[in-house]
């Protein structure tokens, strides 16, 4: 996309002077790149047919410049001029993610205030979150949750049908009343046909910044891990639990994301480099259902971040700037960043890179049912909540690996017992590594159990950026939880394997015995 210096006329409607080109030749003026910008937004969402009427939709703004043009289409899209009105009721969430950007807390309370004074422009529901929330999180939040996924109607027509009738109940109702000089009047003709008035915007709940404890408990974890990479990519976990937490507790069956398609191809090449490339088609595409009651949306997959950077820029759509993870980034510093500058430079001498890339990402399928009713979470990876890859034959590489894994964690034959028993560390409070008494402590026997546990609980991908932890006992309680309920019922179910029906099979040949 460039900008225009010599006089050019719009393509479109070829009489008002274009202000920019989208791709070759596409040159657009100012009012006819917004009618294009707003029609793709809103074909989208049409053409997919995901969001039904009257369903509640949480947004998750970060604040970026994609997350805030999504906030800005939702609003024109559902005010009463708006054309092809959008039908769903939206709700906003930030998380505020300060104590791991190296903000101090002056510089917070200011970024704070910043974020809810946008969002409280925007009229809708709101709620800010602090990063430090995960330490409070139930362990459901790790699991499938089937049994509270929303009843729709079968018919998308149907639906929409049912919500244009009842609109335009409501506007009879008003163009009814308009000679009634008092508000009872309007209440009382609404009243009698059952049309609730929209309900007063929520404001949110009182903001304090959370307590030193949980901030440092947060600065530990994430000084535990070794590498940005791994760092970025335990960030992006933890979001992920506190929005669906958000969604779930707020009753949302819907959370849209303002992933563009400039951040989805780095993306793409990213999450294959990691080890993810079984569950692209989740990570990238339109809606993303792996944890059965909440789907994430993208409708800003179609927008490349210079589209929207020159939508904001014309029609003032405000945004705030947060701080990298990193404070000295270096395109080298994680493989997120070489990624993403690989694609810019890319970019930049081929204009179709990012375009190639993501419509690749689109072609691709997850193989099996992966958001089947009847999926089991312990068949889930711990962290990201995608179906365990790790379920392979014995011959491939990834079986040698972990026989080399559990090679090396063995005690030597050499080394004394009396050393293999020896704690670690001599006061209580450092004894904390293994939880035991200093008699009967092995911190390096029971650290290396611990983590060969977690790592059968997690997809390769989450396996690869967890050994970049040194430190387990800094996660977030509910992981732990989860995991050693999940232990548990795996040992269980080993114990009584041989007395389990597995299949249709196994119960014809007892019936007929």
């Amino acid at each position: 996309m460039e900008w225009l210096s010599l006089e050019q006329k719009c393509m479109k409607c070829k009489e008002c002077s274009a202000v920019l080109i989208i791709r070759v030749g596409d040159a657009f003026c100012k009012a006819c790149f917004k009618e294009y910008f707003v029609h793709k937004f809103r074909a989208m969402l049409g053409k997919k047919r995901l969001i039904y009427p009257g369903e509640k939709v949480l947004l998750a703004l970060s604040g970026g410049p994609a997350s805030s043009s999504m906030l800005q289409q939702v609003q024109e899209g559902l005010s009463w001029e708006a054309g092809k009105k959008l039908r769903f009721v939206p709700g906003l969430v930030h998380i505020d993610e300060g104590a791991v950007r190296g903000q101090n807390l002056k510089d917070r309370e200011k970024m704070v205030a910043e974020v809810e004074l946008v969002l409280k422009r925007s009229g809708f529901p709101y709620q800010i979150i602090f990063l430090e929330e995960v330490f409070n999180l139930p362990s459901s939040v790790v699991r499938w949750d089937s049994k509270n996924i929303p009843s729709v109607a079968d018919d998308y027509k149907a639906a929409v049908d049912g919500f244009l009738c009842r609109h335009t109940q409501l506007k009879n109702a008003e163009s009814g009343i308009r000679t009634c000089s008092t508000g009872a009047g309007v209440q009382a003709k609404l009243a009698e046909l059952s049309i609730k008035e929209p309900e007063p915007t929520a404001s949110t709940r009182t903001l304090r910044l959370p307590s030193a404890q949980s901030t440092q408990a947060l600065n530990q974890l994430f000084d535990s891990v070794t590498s940005l990479t791994a760092k970025e990519e335990l960030l992006h976990t933890l979001r992920s639990h506190l929005l669906i937490h958000t969604a779930r507790a707020q009753g949302y069956s819907k959370v849209m994301l303002g992933d563009s398609c400039t951040r989805l191809a780095v993306k793409f090449l990213t999450n294959i480099s990691l080890g993810r490339g079984a569950f692209l088609a989740m990570d990238t595409g339109f809606s993303d259902g792996r944890y059965g009651d909440v789907v994430l949306v993208r409708p800003m997959r179609e927008y490349s971040l210079k589209e929207i950077s020159a939508y904001n820029e014309m029609f003032g759509v405000p945004t705030f700037f947060s701080p990298a993870l990193n404070s000295k980034p270096s395109e080298k510093g994680s493989i997120h960043q070489l990624t993403e500058t690989f694609i810019n430079k890319l970019q930049s001498d081929f204009p179709s890179t990012v375009s190639t890339v993501f419509r690749t990402s689109e072609k691709l399928n997850v193989a099996g049912s992966v958001e089947s009713p009847d999926s089991d979470s312990a068949a889930r990876c711990l962290f990201c909540l995608c179906p365990l890859d790790t379920q392979i034959e014995k011959a491939s590489a990834f079986h040698a690996t972990l026989v080399s894994e559990h090679l090396s964690q063995k005690r030597s034959p050499d080394l004394p017992e009396a050393a293999a028993n020896q704690c670690c560390a001599s006061s209580e409070e450092e004894r904390r590594c293994c939880r035991k008494p200093a008699e009967g402590c092995s911190s390096t026997t029971s650290r290396a159990d611990e983590r060969l546990t977690l790592l059968d609980l997690l997809c390769y991908g989450c396996r690869v950026t967890t050994k970049d932890l040194t430190m387990l006992d800094h996660l977030p309680h509910y992981v732990r939880s989860e995991a050693d309920c999940r232990t548990r019922r795996a040992a269980m179910k080993k114990e009584i394997q041989e007395f389990l029906l597995h299949n249709n099979t196994d119960l014809e040949d007892v019936l007929k015995a």
